[in-house]
């Protein structure tokens, strides 16, 4: 009986140590790490990746090889991705709204959800006209929208890209229909405009950023409800000041590594989140250039802050007819 309790302790602690370092398990990748972009080069997933990727590596001790796989709206690239072992060595890239959303347009059975995510940035969409468009602020273009259904071109990446969104956030919210033409990512979306090509875009303010600072595109609205300062132009107005009362949720983007790959993986890369990234001046200075916010986070913090642009989304496409699956349905309320 003497002996009982000091075997009982160690065994306790022996379990107690073993969950511990079961917690603690390092994932150190053995050879490269593939991130599919699932756009075009130069836009504003394309742009944050590989900033991201750069700032891993120096924490991975391996490269990641950044692959640009676009097609039918980000989701040719992270069906790649899914399709991949899920061994933690494919992970996608993009706007959590875009990865949420797949499932109530019929194009992907996944789900937000499915995925660890890895936030970086949030993207703000910008309304922008062509240099030489008669419209010198969005008074004049909501006027001409209304006054020419239907007619007035505007440029995005697709169905389900954050520059759809936008402008099928603005259309519902003035009263206004729109010429769509789509491109295979945000930047020829930006150059499409920017050529006059078509009139406008409403693709993110990190795709227009160079273009707006060599006056090729004039920003007219920020769409949201707060202003943003592009360094080398200055200040862009809200959405909100032409029609009162809009708001647009938050784009979080990110890496996503999917759910199935080993555990140690989210382990190290949940940690890296929470020590380093968080403190990642090049982000920040990538952030800043490009009107973005700086935004890491992962884990349920990350979950959380990417539902809200999700459900806006998912029931916006409800209301227009374009959704093949009701999102209450898979999960995603009415808000």
């Amino acid at each position: 009986m003497k002996t009982a309790l000091p075997l009982r302790h160690l065994l306790i602690t022996s379990l107690l140590a073993a969950a511990s370092a079961s917690a603690l398990a390092q994932w150190k990748p053995d050879r490269p790490i593939t991130l599919i972009v699932p756009w075009a080069p130069g836009g504003s997933t394309d742009q944050v990746s590989r900033v991201t990727a750069a700032e891993l590596e120096k924490h991975l001790g391996q490269k990641i090889v950044v692959m640009n796989q676009p097609g039918a709206s980000g989701s040719v690239g992270t069906k790649n991705a899914m399709a991949a072992p899920a061994d933690g060595y494919t992970w996608t890239a993009g706007g959590a709204k875009d990865l949420g959303t797949y499932k109530v347009l019929g194009m992907l059975d996944t789900s937000a959800a499915d995925w660890n995510l890895y936030l970086n940035v949030a993207h703000i969409a910008v309304v922008g006209v062509n240099a030489d468009a008669p419209y010198k602020n969005m008074n004049e273009l909501l006027a001409a929208m209304k006054a020419k259904p239907g007619a007035v071109s505007v440029a995005t990446a697709g169905v389900n890209s954050s520059g759809h969104s936008a402008i099928e956030a603005l259309s519902r919210a003035a009263g206004v229909t729109y010429k769509h033409v789509t491109y295979d990512g945000g930047a020829p979306a930006a150059v499409a405009a920017a050529s006059g090509e078509t009139e406008v875009t409403t693709q993110l303010a990190a795709e227009q950023t160079d273009m707006i600072r060599a006056k090729r595109i004039r920003p007219l609205a920020v769409v949201g409800d707060k202003s943003i300062e592009i360094e080398g132009y200055g200040t862009i107005p809200p959405l909100s000041q032409f029609i009162p009362g809009f708001k647009d949720p938050i784009n979080y983007f990110g890496i996503f590594v999917p759910k199935a790959a080993p555990p140690e993986v989210a382990q190290t890369l949940n940690r890296i989140w929470s020590t380093e990234m968080v403190k990642s001046d090049a982000l920040k200075k990538y952030a800043q250039s490009r009107g973005a916010m700086f935004a890491p986070m992962s884990g349920d913090e990350a979950q959380k802050a990417v539902f809200p642009a999700i459900q806006s989304y998912a029931w916006t496409q409800q209301a227009a007819g374009k959704a093949k699956v009701s999102p209450d349905t898979v999960g995603i309320p009415k808000p």
